[in-house]
């Protein structure tokens, strides 16, 4: 077989390949977003109509409340209850169960809980001037039921929350939307095209051929992929119409009632339908008309961020064909072929690497542009997704400290603050564990030396030893009362120390603990490089007149920098990451003052259950160190051969 037969036949297998990676991607893409907009279009409905109650009852009697409660659960059936909460007073119930008014009962005490979280959401949006916090709360139930909490509302200001639980399989969903063509008229199609490389038969229609396979590719996968933008547009439309019927249709019911009037006006403001922050999403006025403009701007937003998506999907595609086209593909299964006992042997460490580490990693980074948090994990992504506000916070927040009349007040919770005492923590320790590391390891490496074996067993244990054990075992020797340090400084007629209350005294406990657990690495390194040091060197260095000073500075250093520089790399890494220490020695203390970057991100993703943000600090954290080590092998080019 000829080379244009080949490249042939290899553009006709990669399109196939291509065509098919694209589409199934694509196709799994559009599945999820389609999911996303039904699990909205509910949510949205569910809300619609928890707004409208929250309207209908605001600034009224108790008495009258109740009564609105309950005549509007009977206007539609997908409303299974209702309830208001003021306090520690439940208010109005739809429930059998319940004979409200009442005070609310032990086990109900999460309502209280959520209505102050309601409460403090918002007077933070309204303190901070900005939009930030969620003042509604929707939860999804496996069941099929939605629970949506809003504010309840009192003269105009915030008293309680309303709660409704909504039946969203009763709920008005999308109709089925036909496929303008399958997938086989697809596959149909590049069969047809592809066959007409394999006519081409001359050397010199070898490019052509390339050319025609790129362009089968991205016609097939365009087109599939615009058509089923099309069906998106088509579900949102629908979505807003669904939206809009259901509203007009409970509006007029609230309107005979006279519970509220519903406007006429086109252009007023729709306070029903909002997002989760209350601010009208503007799809539907208050007369129930869809705006068209609003729409075509929503879909805009939300199909640019699939074009993005799918336009990644289209390059890795072309990337797939690309290495057919020009052999890649062949050369590479020639080599998984020859060699299938050497991959076979590698493929776990490989797999176990892709979903251990890498899948992690890019969750990681994917979920710092979000603003997930424990409240808001069922949302979909779209909803989430906020860009570089999570950075922008924690790199663009400069507020490090605050001038009164008794002095400067640092902020021990600003980045720049965590970020400067992680570099100290660095620094100090990485010197200590070098210069200790070093003299000893200078120490063992002396000639003659009587009980060598007997030291370096001596000095490697607190390696040894598991570094939470030593931490713990720390932290109970700085212990205020009970410490043996605090013990031993009575016993020469000195005062305890409370060594957790001052910032410098609490940092000092860290460095004590994490010196004594870093200078046996930086030891047994040195040491080996050391042996490994021919001793015709320094004899020579001698014979020439060299003192002591001389051969280490013009020998032991050089060959030794070699192996000390990628140490030392990984040892900032290490102690830049120190978790351990850090949380079982001093936690931080005082006030977080002493934590470190790790730290500060674990306990905002699982103290406080921001986890965007800590996935976003993680990212800053990485950054840190994928620059510092760069230039540090870089500027002292350490890892070069001599």
């Amino acid at each position: 077989m000829n080379l244009a037969e080949h490249l042939k036949r290899s553009a006709v297998l990669g399109i196939g390949i291509s065509v098919l990676l694209t589409l199934v991607l694509s196709t799994w893409m559009f599945h999820a977003e389609e999911s996303d907009l039904r699990l909205q279009h509910k949510q949205r409905l569910a809300l619609l109509h928890t707004n409208g109650l929250a309207l209908a009852v605001a600034n009224i009697s108790v008495e009258e409340t109740g009564k609105r409660v309950r005549d509007i659960q009977k206007l539609d059936p997908r409303i299974e209850s209702a309830i208001i909460v003021v306090g520690m007073q439940l208010v109005a119930s739809t429930r059998d169960e319940d004979a409200a008014p009442r005070q609310l009962k032990r086990e109900e005490k999460p309502l209280f809980d959520l209505s102050n979280l309601i409460r403090t959401a918002g007077e933070t949006n309204r303190g901070e001037e900005v939009v930030r916090k969620k003042t509604i709360q929707i939860d999804e139930k496996p069941s099929g039921h939605i629970v949506v909490t809003v504010p309840y509302l009192s003269d105009g200001q915030f008293a309680g929350i309303l709660q409704m639980k909504f039946n969203t399989e009763a709920a008005e969903m999308f109709s089925p939307l036909p496929d303008s063509y399958s997938l086989p008229l697809l596959f149909l199609l590049a069969a047809l095209l592809a066959g007409s490389l394999l006519r081409m038969n001359t050397d010199r229609k070898v490019d052509v051929a390339k050319l025609l396979a790129l362009g089968v590719f991205l016609a097939i996968a365009l087109s599939y992929q615009q058509q089923r933008l099309n069906r998106i547009e088509q579900m949102m439309a629908q979505a807003n119409q669904s939206i809009a019927a259901n509203y007009l249709a409970t509006a007029e019911q609230y309107d005979r009632l006279g519970y509220l009037a519903l406007p006429r006006d086109s252009s007023a403001v729709n306070l029903w339908d909002t997002d989760h922050y209350q601010r009208p999403l503007g799809l539907i006025a208050a007369s129930g008309n869809v705006s068209a403009k609003a729409q075509a701007a929503y879909f805009d937003k939300r199909g640019g961020f699939l074009k993005r998506i799918l336009a990644s999907f289209d390059l890795l595609g072309l990337g797939v064909l690309l290495m057919f086209i020009y052999g890649y593909a062949a050369r590479t299964f020639s080599a998984l072929k020859e060699h299938a006992d050497a991959y076979t042997y590698v493929a776990p460490a490989m797999i176990g690497m892709l979903v251990l580490v890498f899948f992690p990693f890019l969750y990681g980074i994917t979920l710092s542009f979000t603003d997930t948090t424990l409240f808001n994990e069922s949302l979909p992504f779209q909803d989430r997704l906020i860009g570089w506000d999570n950075f922008k916070a924690i790199l663009g927040d400069f507020n490090l400290y605050e001038r009164t009349a008794n002095g400067i007040i640092w902020n021990y919770q600003n980045f720049y603050w965590t970020l400067l005492v992680t570099v100290i923590w660095t620094v100090s320790n990485v010197t200590i564990g070098v210069t200790v590391g070093f003299f000893l390891a200078m120490a063992l490496n002396t000639e003659g030396l009587r009980g060598k074996a007997i030291y370096r067993v001596l000095l490697i244990l607190p390696w040894a030893i598991p570094n939470y054990i030593t931490a713990l075992v720390w932290r109970g020797m700085f212990h205020p009362q009970f410490g043996v340090i605090n013990q031993v400084l009575q016993m020469f007629g000195m005062q305890p120390v409370a060594w957790f209350d001052g910032v410098f005294s609490s940092f000092m406990t860290g460095l004590a603990t994490n010196g004594w657990l870093s200078f046996p690495f930086m030891m047994v390194v040195i040491l080996g490089a050391l042996q490994s040091i021919p001793k015709e060197m320094y004899e020579a260095a001698e014979v020439e007149g060299a003192d002591r000073w001389q051969r280490l500075r013009y020998i032991t250093l050089p060959l030794l920098k070699p192996t000390l520089i990628p140490a030392i790399v990984l040892s900032v890494v290490w102690t830049f990451n120190m978790f351990n220490i850090i949380f079982l020695v001093s936690g931080g203390e005082p006030g977080g003052a002493n934590e470190i970057l790790i730290t500060k991100a674990y306990k905002i993703a699982f103290e406080n259950y921001q986890y965007a943000y800590a996935a976003a600090y993680s990212t800053v954290i990485f950054m840190i160190l994928l620059v510092y080590g760069t230039f540090q092998t870089r500027v002292t080019k350490a890892t070069e051969s001599f």
